[in-house]
């Protein structure tokens, strides 16, 4: 295909990069490469710049840039310092867009929560498969721990419930697999604290995470499985109605 004039001239121009952008990746290949490390304090803005034979106004953008995405750290009076990168601290910088996108595409709730069940079926069976008893001893502690959260507040309920399902998350050993759960449970759960505080429902909630506890001690992988399925589909259908007519979510929880 024969390009006319126009389209050849438009292939071949040459963009010119802000500076800050290119003192930017070179900042980020300084942090990939291991030369700046997690606790690291950042060569200060006069040495970044005799550094790229640059402005200051280019450094600035570049060490704002890097703030925003969670890579340094700037506080007033401190030294700016590389912050430790993990799965967790990737995704909990997504939590304000994913909800975002759960207001704005309602359908999307649906989808988390089949992605959601198909990481907790997966996550359960591995739970029953190389969990330790000192594995076993803590997800019965995080039961009790809700239990005794039972006819008050339905925040630190929920915050309990989190914690039992991210404690079975962490049997896996896998830390992005473990972010990842934590993650879809933050962005779910927040919308669905009313509808689980009904009166009856705690019980019903701990009765079946203590089932889920059972299998996985008795290594029971396809009654871990089954119970956790059984957990799943009973929640779903009691918060069924929060999707169709839900009010402004409630109060942010965290996973502890």
């Amino acid at each position: 295909m024969v390009q006319s004039k126009g389209q050849a001239e438009g292939t071949d121009r040459i963009i010119r990069r802000k500076l800050s952008d290119q003192v930017l990746d070179r900042l980020r290949a300084m942090i990939r490469s291991g030369e700046l490390q997690a606790g690291d304090a950042m060569p200060s803005e006069r040495a970044l710049m005799d550094r790229f034979g640059v402005g200051r106004p280019a450094v600035r953008e570049a060490l704002q840039a890097l703030h925003q995405q969670g890579l340094i750290s700037i506080s007033h009076g401190e030294r700016t310092r590389v912050q430790p990168i993990d799965a967790a601290t990737v995704l909990a910088r997504s939590d304000d867009v994913a909800r975002m996108l759960l207001d704005l595409v309602p359908a999307n709730r649906q989808h988390l929560k089949e992605a959601r069940t198909m990481f907790e079926l997966g996550l359960v069976r591995l739970a029953a498969e190389h969990a330790t008893a000192a594995d076993v001893a803590a997800l019965r502690a995080a039961v009790e721990a809700q239990r005794a959260q039972m006819g008050g507040d339905p925040v630190p309920f929920i915050e309990a419930d989190m914690a039992f399902h991210a404690r079975i998350a962490a049997i896996s050993g896998n830390p992005i697999i473990t972010a990842a759960s934590q993650a879809m449970l933050r962005w779910l759960f927040e919308y669905h604290t009313a509808l689980l505080h009904w009166s009856g429902r705690e019980a019903v909630t701990l009765a079946d995470h203590g089932a889920i506890v059972d299998a996985i001690e008795a290594r029971d992988a396809e009654g871990a499985v089954q119970a956790m399925r059984d957990h799943l589909n009973r929640s779903r259908n009691a918060l069924a109605p929060m999707d169709q007519d839900r009010a402004p979510p409630p109060a942010r929880t965290q996973p502890k």
